[in-house]
């Protein structure tokens, strides 16, 4: 068994589908799970972003400080 991601919430996962013991409940955690998976990888892009950002100004001031 692989060990747990950080970011998962696996007892509030595991509740949440105890509980879900009709259509709309089960529907709902499917719902709940593809928006935080979707969040969590907007935040990761937006991370990846900042830090190519970070770089291109970092070579920017470099380039101009040779001149």
């Amino acid at each position: 068994m692989r060990k747990q991601d950080l970011g998962f919430d696996y007892h509030r996962y595991h509740r949440l589908l105890s509980e879900a013991d009709n259509e709309d409940k089960r529907l709902a955690l499917i719902e709940l799970l593809i928006e935080e998976k979707a969040r969590d990888r907007l935040a990761v892009q937006r991370a990846s972003d900042r830090a190519a950002m970070t770089a291109h100004t970092i070579a920017r001031v470099l380039r101009n400080g040779r001149n």
